[in-house]
């Protein structure tokens, strides 16, 4: 294997992940809903294509539903400090321990989007507040 080509979420709501993928998360879009036959869209994220596909089929994931990230699996993207601390201040308070986490290399957040599709956002850059607690594997229950 040489990497991951291209990655499918199931979605309920095209209209409001296309929205989330494109603004909240800056995806850059390409292929746009209204390009494909059935509910589609298309983003790339650096080298990998991710498609989100309203099949039917997703599961109605609720912030009350998910007790601890590591309870479902999720897609991880990487972006530098200042986007990620935006965005943690963004979608923090979704659920119990989002994070963030220590997870030696780098730090992660955890997020749902508006489908309930678990994500993460990590960075492998310092943050200038080390004092600060970060959560570990050991704070999974």
């Amino acid at each position: 294997m040489d990497g991951i080509d291209h990655i499918n979420v199931d979605v309920d709501c095209l209209e409001a992940c296309y929205e989330f993928y494109r603004e909240d998360l800056g995806l850059e879009v390409l292929r746009p809903p209204e390009d494909f036959e059935g509910p589609h869209a298309m983003f790339s994220v650096g080298e990998t294509v991710l498609t989100l596909a309203a099949t039917g089929r997703a599961e109605n994931w609720h912030e009350t539903d998910l007790s601890h990230p590591l309870d479902k699996a999720h897609i991880a993207f990487e972006t530098d400090r200042e986007e990620y601390e935006r965005l943690r201040a963004d979608l923090d308070g979704q659920f119990p321990k989002q994070g963030p986490y220590d997870w030696g290399e780098f730090e992660g957040f955890y997020f749902l989007d508006p489908d309930g599709n678990l994500l993460e956002v990590i960075t492998r850059d310092p943050a200038e507040n080390a004092d600060r607690r970060l959560l570990t594997h050991d704070d999974v229950e």
